[in-house]
């Protein structure tokens, strides 16, 4: 019996959705020769745009990220939650893979690589500019044209509801003109926050694929045009009707060697954030597309015919060999020297990084998270607290707008007790969530269990079997983010001596 928290994959030529059940925002997704390719946002993590790669669009792995830094560098040494990579277009010409995206405070950055394992080049800025976002790239195999389109976030620029066009270089590097609006959404009766634009050319037309109507309450749009700059005709093509599937919103199509449609889309779910659905798609008599169940999404339903895979889902346990941690793992900055430390056994060693924001993990770089990986679900992990250093800690959390963990603190007497503690949304410090107790060698195993609605029981072992600890915590996400697991260790600020933490055989089960 499978030992994940989530399969999609029901094993009798059947899934259930959501396909990836957990936060890959913004997904958009690839085919080339037998082989799919999914990337996401990533926002402030590092590193960024994280690679997904199946053979029957049902099973995923993760299979690396292709920015390891992001840029500019210097804004991101600090956590910057809801900035960076904004949802992202992959696409794969000429024997390159690309992927572009936007950056809300500084434009459409790209980058590219021979192969899916890269090596990614170092990120371009194609156009600058505040507000910026959901940029997709196409490369026109009928007129040998590369055009670019895309979104407003009105934070920025005062603008939304509208695609911008332009002309693009082939070498996707610049654009050839000054862009003009190419659909505005305003025009559209009943449409509002048109945004995530996908292109594509088909059946003579260029197809614009674009939700609109908010992330949590909104539809999938089709638009489509004989000419890239217009007019364009608008459709409804997937909405949530009478499934629980609220939204649904922005997603990528592709086709199966065999001619086959499908379309990857996801569902905002607060704090387990935006989670990766799989829909059937066909082309209407009138040629427009139908997705899902007549325009709804589908829960269960045959999978693709294509050649039958492992079951397999995005890795979240590790036992960070030789002190390397896997690719689940993203810092909440872009990471510096001697976070960490490598050796020759098991066991990711953490440095306790002096900080003056010790008391708030929301401000702190040096957390390493992953994402949750489904609705219910426990992740455990061994702990141990070296070194001398007062007021040195270190333990799993649950990172959001609020946030709670669990873990070991050095006292000034040298004692290392086991404290719980969490921060709620909006407070600038954290409170006790339940006593503290003594942790007689230094060491502990953690426990967070996670139970519908997010709902988080915390326990710990430090030698005489499992406590639970505190009250039940409601994760929460941050503004575009869903709530996260985390790992970390810190200390005051000082001259004080080293410490670090020792984090073993970290594992998620049902």
């Amino acid at each position: 019996m499978s030992r994940r928290p989530w399969t999609a994959d029901l094993g009798d030529g059947t899934y259930r959705n959501p396909v990836l059940n957990a936060d890959w925002s913004d997904p958009d997704v690839l085919r080339v020769g037998e082989d799919y390719y999914l990337t996401a946002s990533s926002f402030g993590r590092a590193p960024g745009l994280p690679l997904l790669h199946s053979r029957d669009l049902v099973n995923w792995t993760l299979v690396g990220h292709a920015v390891e830094r992001l840029v500019p560098e210097e804004e991101f040494t600090e956590p910057q939650h809801d900035r960076g990579v904004w949802a992202p277009s992959l696409r794969h010409h000429d024997g390159t893979f690309w992927i572009f995206w936007g950056d809300p405070d500084h434009g459409v950055y790209q980058v590219n690589a021979p192969a899916i394992q890269g090596p990614w080049s170092t990120p371009h800025l194609v156009k600058p500019g505040k507000g910026l976002i959901d940029p997709c790239p196409l490369w026109d195999e009928e007129s040998g044209e590369a055009y670019l389109v895309h979104a407003w976030a009105k934070s920025r620029s005062g603008v939304k509801n509208r695609l911008t066009g332009h002309r693009m270089s082939p070498d996707g590097r610049g654009l050839l003109d000054d862009g003009r609006t190419i659909v505005d959404g305003d025009q559209i009766p009943g449409w509002f926050t048109l945004e995530g634009p996908k292109l594509y050319r088909h059946d003579g037309h260029f197809w614009i694929f674009a939700p609109a109507g908010g992330v949590e309450t909104g539809w999938q749009g089709a638009l489509r045009a004989r000419d890239f700059f217009g007019p364009y005709e608008a459709r409804v093509v997937l909405r949530q009707g009478g499934t629980p599937v609220n939204g649904p919103h922005q997603g990528g199509w592709v086709r199966t060697p065999a001619g086959d449609d499908w379309f990857l889309h996801f569902q905002a779910r607060g704090a387990y954030g935006r989670v990766v659905h799989l829909q059937p798609m066909r082309w209407g008599e009138d040629r427009w597309p139908v997705i899902g169940d007549a325009g709804e999404p589908v829960a269960v339903h045959p999978k693709p015919g294509l050649p039958r895979q492992p079951v397999a889902a995005p890795a979240t346990d590790d036992d960070f060999p030789g002190g390397r941690y896997g690719p689940q793992w993203q810092w909440t900055a872009n990471p510096r020297p001697g976070w960490t430390a490598r050796h020759a056994g098991d066991g990711l060693r953490l440095s306790c990084v002096p900080s003056g924001q010790a008391h708030d993990l929301r401000r702190l770089p040096h957390v390493l998270v992953q994402r949750l990986p489904a609705e219910r679900f426990t992740a455990e992990v061994g702990i141990r607290l070296d070194g001398t250093a007062a007021g040195a800690r270190a333990g799993l959390a649950v990172l959001g707008d609020a946030f709670s963990w669990i873990g070991l603190q050095r006292d000034a007497d040298g004692t290392v007790r086991l404290v719980h503690r969490f921060a709620e949304t909006g407070a600038e410090r954290e409170r006790d969530a339940a006593a503290a107790r003594s942790a007689p060698d230094g060491s502990a195993r953690l426990r967070i269990e996670v139970t519908e609605g997010a709902r988080c029981h915390f326990g710990a072992d430090t030698g005489s079997g499992w406590t639970p600890s505190g009250e039940v915590f409601a994760a929460t996400p941050w503004r575009w983010v869903g709530a996260l697991l985390g790992l970390f260790a810190t200390a005051p600020p000082g001259d004080g001596p080293p410490s670090a933490a020792t984090f073993t055989h970290f594992r998620i089960t049902p």
